[in-house]
């Protein structure tokens, strides 16, 4: 299985990713995020991308997969309506368009640390 993993220096993405590595079904890790996880191993490759409401740059990398998670998320503590929704909602429908388009087949899970607390649990919705 080839796994797209977006959020990979957050919390939860971080938790995400080191459960690929360790999962021997996962044969190789794409992660793609603003900055690299700082992580080394076999099975990982980083993609550094600032606007991930322009893919068109890396569109030719995020073929050939068979699951995304996608972690990426804020609190909205201290933002505006706009710029939450821009993060929380417009990116991430925009990387499960343009993903569904590349690979009818994948699954793709929106996972959620629900308000980002590290005591609470955590949300994952997919489509398989």
């Amino acid at each position: 299985m080839n796994v797209l993993l977006f959020g990979a220096t957050g919390m939860v993405g971080q938790s995400v990713l080191r459960e690929c590595l360790l999962d021997p079904q996962v044969q190789s890790v794409l992660t793609v995020g603003r900055n690299t996880t700082g992580q080394n191993h076999p099975k990982l490759h980083e993609q550094v991308h600032a606007n991930l409401l322009d893919l068109s740059d890396i569109e030719h990398k995020l073929s050939g997969f068979d699951a995304c998670f996608f972690c990426l998320g804020v609190s909205s503590a201290g933002m505006t309506e706009d710029r939450y929704r821009a993060i929380t909602y417009d990116i991430t429908m925009h990387v499960a368009e343009t993903l569904v388009r590349l690979n009818p087949n994948m699954s793709f899970f929106y996972v959620t640390g629900m308000g980002t607390d590290s005591m609470k649990r955590v949300a994952v919705c997919g489509r398989g």
